[in-house]
């Protein structure tokens, strides 16, 4: 069974949408070119951050990453998105949606602390075949709903049989605090389909603004315990 065929049977495709294919076997060749290409870029990424994740440990027994996850955005939602993006006939239009979509391939990394958030993007930013397409700090700049995390886009080259392919990566990095808040937000949002009252809104805002507070004294603690007399992280 090919991997578009996967998409059909798992419902992440609907073949309606396939159907509108001027050329069915070109778009599948490109849907299963999209699967390779960003499902070994999610694993690059990954293994990357697992490796300073390990030789942080290695050399202070200290490590930043408390989870990592990742996800590949389905065929359904990518397309519905491209829509959103005012891409015409996307599914005849894949090489566009390729372009102007960058979160096709997410991973979020959960860290222990919102300063490990930040020393893991710098370094993982250093490495020099990761290229930076685009940064999004809400912790800095919260959104309206309370919502905080660092939002890194990088593209990186994926070596293939035949070709070379560069790739772009969403990684959301987020201390335990922000995914906390982010996770639970998503649950309410998901069981209302998306609309949430005023009232909750605010309630949403309020725990969002302690759970930055949590953050701020959590470092603080930690930086009394591991570094006292110190104002940050020293080698």
């Amino acid at each position: 069974m090919s991997i578009t065929d996967l998409m059909v049977s798992d419902g992440s495709l609907e073949s309606a949408k396939l159907d509108l294919a001027k050329d069915r076997k070109r778009v599948i060749r490109e849907m299963e070119e999209i699967h390779l290409d960003y499902s070994a870029a999610i694993r690059q990424v990954t293994t990357k951050l697992e490796i300073l994740g390990d030789d942080y440990r290695q050399r202070d027994e200290y490590g930043p990453i408390h989870h990592i996850q990742s996800r590949l955005k389905s065929m359904d939602s990518l397309l519905e998105k491209a829509e959103r993006y005012g891409i015409e006939d996307p599914i005849n239009n894949m090489d566009e949606v390729r372009d102007q979509i960058l979160d096709i391939a997410g991973v979020r990394v959960v860290c222990n602390y919102r300063e490990d958030i930040y020393a893991l993007s710098e370094l993982l930013l250093k490495q020099n075949d990761i290229k930076l397409l685009k940064i999004k700090d809400y912790n800095e700049n919260p959104k309206e709903s309370g919502y905080r995390s660092l939002h890194v886009v990088i593209a990186l080259p994926v070596f293939l049989v035949n070709k070379q392919v560069s790739v772009p990566v969403e990684i959301q990095f987020r201390s335990i605090a922000m995914d906390t808040w982010a996770s639970l937000e998503h649950e309410l949002k998901y069981k209302n389909k998306g609309v949430l009252s005023e009232d909750v809104q605010e309630q949403l805002k309020s725990c969002a603004r302690l759970l930055a507070d949590v953050d701020t004294q959590m470092e603080d603690m930690r930086h009394k315990v591991f570094w006292p007399g110190h104002t940050g992280r020293t080698e």
